[in-house]
């Protein structure tokens, strides 16, 4: 029986935790069609007729070709690169807010006499002069009526201290709300913003998710204000 010393451990070592890496097959891929074109070319220059050679502009025209090919294989790598590190630095985000209240596209809007304020947000496509917010129960009914004056063009807040128009607390629970907003005699494009919480995120070939308890899940482009 022959016993065999190893007289660089460290190296050993080194050589377990780091294989060499093999070329990638789109690498490999496009070298041996270079090598099939240049092999190709030399071929029909050796054996061309010298009384009918081959055409330059052809042969150009070949070369042109191979090389664009090539410079699309390494555009498309560095498409790739750049959208993986897209796809890193948008988790990154993601993963921060975490445990974050995040106002997203709803109508919705939540009541707890222990919390004292219910807030909510809206977004505006421009400047305007009035906006009023109306709340409702779950049954649809007019609770409230918020008239929050002149509000500037993007995403704004609003807060409900929980009463109804006759001044008398509002029970914990689930309301809704619309929102009017003018300039002057013409209507403001908006949407309505809920509030919720962000619990976890998500990866999927769609791109990084967040899931917003009980709201559901949103892409990160949904999320139009941080508080």
């Amino acid at each position: 029986m022959t016993t065999t010393i190893d007289t660089n451990p460290a190296a050993s070592a080194y050589t377990a935790l780091n294989p060499k890496k093999s070329a990638t097959p789109g690498a490999n891929s496009m070298s041996e069609t270079e090598d099939r074109f240049l092999k190709l070319l030399v071929t029909q220059l050796k054996n061309q007729d010298p009384l009918n050679p081959l055409d330059n502009a052809q042969m150009t025209s070949q070369m042109a070709q191979i090389s664009t090919v090539n410079g699309i294989e390494k555009l498309n790598t560095t498409l790739l690169s750049l959208m993986s590190n897209s796809t890193d630095a948008e988790k990154m985000q993601a993963v921060a807010l975490v445990g974050r209240g995040v106002l997203v596209p709803g109508t919705g809007i939540t009541y707890k006499a222990k919390d004292g304020m219910a807030f909510g947000g809206l977004d505006l496509t421009a400047p305007a002069d009035s906006v009023t917010v109306s709340i409702n129960d779950a049954n649809g009914i007019p609770v409230r009526t918020l008239n929050l004056g002149a509000m500037e063009a993007g995403s704004n807040t609003f807060q409900w201290d929980g009463k109804s128009d006759s001044g008398v607390v509002a029970a914990d629970g689930a309301y809704t709300f619309s929102v009017s907003a003018k300039r002057g005699t013409s209507k403001v494009d908006n949407t309505a913003l809920q509030l919720g919480m962000v619990t976890s995120i998500m990866s999927s070939s769609q791109g990084v998710g967040l899931n917003v308890g009980s709201l559901g899940q949103f892409k990160m482009s949904d999320v139009r204000a941080v508080l």
